[in-house]
């Protein structure tokens, strides 16, 4: 079974930084589309960014674009979310996901299409 674990959250001011991290473990797949998802209380869980295994695209939530980067490194088999210049709105649990085979070279993915799922990590931002 393919297991991601996250770490990284934290509470934060506002316009301070954080950076999530997920370790994918376990995977018989040479291939992911890897991505962020949020969920805020009260409202439905929304792709963050995402990111094929070449790492040759990043797309991201227009809410956070220009603040967020996403990178992956293969060999060590770790995806990351750096946040930047956070806002209160971005108050969450950030979910890391994995998608063996999809080959997510587009700007929008949906949860459905997203097998494994990390348990998820509380980020708090306070103004």
């Amino acid at each position: 079974q393919v297991h991601l674990v996250e770490s990284g959250g934290d509470s934060v001011q506002a316009g301070g930084s954080l950076k999530l991290s997920c370790v994918v473990s376990g995977t018989p797949y040479s291939t992911y589309c890897m991505a962020w998802f949020r969920q805020a209380p009260g409202k439905e869980r929304e792709g963050v960014a995402h990111m094929f295994t070449d790492g040759g695209s990043a797309f991201y939530a227009d809410s956070v674009k220009g603040r967020f980067t996403i990178s992956r490194d293969n060999a060590k088999n770790t995806f990351d979310l750096q946040m930047d210049y956070l806002k209160p709105e971005d108050t969450a649990m950030y979910y890391c996901a994995a998608a063996p085979n999809l080959v997510c070279t587009a700007a929008t993915v949906t949860e459905d299409l997203f097998g494994y799922w990390g348990r998820g990590m509380q980020v708090t931002v306070s103004s």
